[in-house]
C-alpha cells in the first residue's frame, strides 16, 4: 500500500516533485544558472572590498566632508584600481599661471588639506599624480603644447608633496594627459576651468615589502644608501669631485 503524503505536504506523484532517477524539472537549469551567477557577483565583490583597505575607505570619506563643506573643489570615486581624488580651480583663484608650471599658493593650500591622507596611504601605495589641461593651445618658450604642460605640471606637484610635506619620493610618480581626458566639455570657460584639474591616484595595490625597505630612509627626500665597507687590505679610491655649477 503506498503511503500517502501527509496534510500539507505535497504528494509524491506530483509532477513538480522530482522522482529519484528521472530527470529535474526544466526550471531547476535556470534556477541553478541563476544561483551560480549571484555566487560569483558576491565573489567579486569580496574581492573588489578586501583590495581597498580601510585607510583608502577612510582618506575617501576625509575628503569628500572637506568637498561637503566647501574646502575643496572635484570628485572623489573608488574602482577596482584603487582610489582617484580629482580637484579643481575654484573662482578666479588657479592651481597654476596661465603657461605656467610652478604651483602657486591655491594649490600648496589644497595641498595641505590631502597631505594627511596622502601620506598615510603612501605608506603602502604608491600615489600617482595626473596632470589635466583645457583644449586651450599653447606654445612658448618653455613648453610646445599641452603634453609638456601638463606633464610640468604634474611634475611640479609630486615635487612639492615629496620636498616640502615628506611624501616617500620612491613611492610618487607623475604623468601628464594634455586634454584628452576632459570630463566635461571645452566649450564654455567654466568647462575649461573643470577640465584644468589634479588628479592624485592611489592605486589599490600594496607595495608590500617595497614599502619595509623605503621606511628605513630610501624614500625620504635626500636620503641615500651608505656605501659598502671596503675589504680588508683593498685600497679606496677617493670619491670624484662634482664640476662646479655655471651660472
Amino acid at each position: 500500500m503506498p503511503l500517502r503524503a501527509p496534510r500539507g505536504f505535497i504528494d509524491e506523484s506530483d509532477p513538480k516533485v522530482c522522482q529519484i532517477g528521472h530527470p529535474a524539472p526544466p526550471w531547476l537549469v535556470n534556477y541553478a544558472d541563476l544561483m551560480t551567477e549571484l555566487v560569483c557577483f558576491f565573489v567579486i565583490l569580496y574581492a573588489l572590498s578586501a583590495a581597498l583597505n580601510k585607510d583608502v575607505q577612510k582618506a575617501s570619506k576625509d575628503v569628500k566632508e572637506m568637498m561637503d563643506k566647501g574646502e575643496l573643489k572635484g570628485e572623489v570615486k573608488i574602482d577596482k584600481d584603487g582610489l582617484k581624488i580629482s580637484i579643481e580651480e575654484q573662482g578666479m583663484a588657479g592651481f597654476f599661471e596661465s603657461g605656467a608650471a610652478e604651483p602657486t599658493k591655491e594649490m600648496d593650500s589644497k595641498l595641505i588639506l590631502l597631505v594627511p591622507s596622502l601620506r598615510k596611504l603612501t605608506e603602502d601605495h604608491e600615489l600617482l599624480v595626473e596632470g589635466h589641461t583645457d583644449n586651450q593651445g599653447i606654445h612658448n618658450a618653455y613648453f610646445d603644447s599641452n603634453w609638456e604642460l601638463s606633464t610640468a605640471r604634474a611634475t611640479s606637484v609630486a615635487r612639492l608633496l615629496i620636498e616640502k610635506y615628506g611624501i616617500p619620493g620612491g613611492h610618487v610618480g607623475a604623468v601628464g594627459y594634455s586634454d584628452t581626458r576632459p570630463i566635461v566639455v571645452n566649450d564654455t570657460p567654466e568647462n575649461r576651468t573643470r577640465n584644468r584639474r589634479v588628479v592624485f591616484f592611489i592605486k589599490s595595490a600594496s607595495i608590500g615589502k617595497k614599502a619595509a625597505a623605503t621606511k628605513g630612509g630610501e624614500g625620504k627626500p635626500g636620503a641615500a644608501a651608505a656605501p659598502p665597507a671596503p675589504a680588508a687590505g683593498v685600497p679606496v679610491e677617493p670619491a670624484p669631485q662634482a664640476a662646479p655649477k655655471s651660472g
